[in-house]
């Protein structure tokens, strides 16, 4: 089951499960959500209104988070949670189950939560998300991973779909189907004829238990090329770029009559970085080359992770204070000929003898 929290986090949830569970403090973001099937309005202890939301302010979510925090508890185990850091209402929430999983002794395999964690685009998005997105990471994700109580946790990555100007309907389309094709890996080993090793459901589950991060990518394979390049060259722009692999799985898939002994190559690259990774080997008559999709887990710090936002957080206050000490007026230098003012000042009242003398009396002519 997909939970999505949260406007970004229920978008993408919706898209990629029918029967996902869309959880927001607002109502009118709710709305605009079209498909999954429960919907959770949290509610917010305060008069300011279910339609409103959370407004970028994730405290505020937080706070609705304890309205439906039992019932979120029992809803994540063993599922899968959507949500963004910029905002309000899935940075809450998600920073509420995160403390949660984070306080508790030990997690199941099979009850680890995963997540996927929409990340802004620092450089065109506001220095509120910027802002919330650091405090997330390194509060309340670092300290549910340090607990080793979640799962595989995905960080999604808004660099293409600013840098390359697509609309969020089709970047969220985008995203779904990506996760699809890594999903897919244990229901094409149940399904496909089996050459060499084997990733059932049982195994996939333990791989997603990790409480790492996951990064994967998938392209059509050519063995007489160094596996190590094309990786390089496919990169999965969708997420945020992986650092060194600790645990690794792929899956080859061989046309029919193809030859399955490819895949030996891929091995000897990960003997090289000293991981053994789980793989399979099928074959698949829908496809006209062999096509490998690979997972990477990594355990880089969040704190590493936000050393960008810290950056580019730093240059937008920059910016504004230097926009600030750049708003001064600049005023046009008048020359004023005291008598020639004073006269045409005392003009109008009369005895301006009187007052001219009063002025050069007391120096100011």
């Amino acid at each position: 089951m997909t939970i999505g929290i949260g406007g970004a986090g229920s978008k993408i949830a919706a898209k990629l499960d029918n029967q996902a569970i869309l959880i927001n403090v607002s109502e009118t973001e709710m709305s605009k959500v079209d498909g999954g099937s429960r919907r959770i309005l949290p509610t917010m202890f305060a008069a300011k209104g279910q339609l409103r939301g959370s407004r970028k302010n994730p405290q505020i979510g937080l706070d609705a988070y304890h309205s439906v925090q039992r019932e979120l508890q029992e809803l994540i185990r063993g599922n899968f949670v959507f949500c963004s850091t910029g905002g309000g209402t899935g940075n809450g929430i998600t920073s509420g189950i995160l403390n949660d999983l984070a306080s508790q002794e030990d997690v199941s395999l099979t009850d680890k939560t995963c997540f996927g964690i929409i990340l802004p685009y620092a450089k065109l998005e506001s220095n509120e998300f910027v802002d919330n997105t650091i405090a997330f990471l390194t509060g309340p994700l670092s300290d549910a991973i340090d607990s080793g109580n979640t799962g595989n946790i995905f960080l999604i990555n808004n660099k293409k779909k600013f840098v390359e100007k697509i609309s969020e309907e089709h970047y969220n389309q985008m995203i779904v189907d990506s996760l699809n094709v890594f999903l897919s890996i244990p229901d094409k080993n149940d399904r496909l004829p089996l050459l060499d090793g084997h990733i059932d459901h049982e195994d996939f589950t333990s791989f997603m238990s990790k409480p790492y991060f996951n990064y994967f990518t998938y392209f059509n394979y050519n063995p007489s090329a160094p596996f190590e390049k094309q990786l390089d060259a496919n990169l999965n722009d969708l997420l945020l770029p992986p650092d060194s692999a600790i645990e690794a799985l792929f899956l080859v898939e061989v046309p029919k009559g193809g030859d399955p002994t490819i895949f030996y190559d891929i091995l000897q690259y990960f003997s090289t970085k000293n991981v053994a990774p789980i793989y399979s080997v099928v074959e698949n008559p829908e496809v006209n080359a062999p096509f490998v999709t690979v997972s990477l887990l990594y355990s880089r710090k969040p704190a590493e992770l936000v050393d960008d936002f810290n950056h580019i957080s730093e240059e937008h206050v920059k910016a504004k204070v230097n926009k600030t000490l750049n708003q001064n007026v600049s005023l046009v230098k008048l020359n004023v000929n005291m008598e020639d003012e004073a006269k045409r000042a005392v003009k109008q009242k009369g005895d301006s003898d009187d007052i001219l003398a009063t002025l050069r009396r007391i120096g100011k002519l």
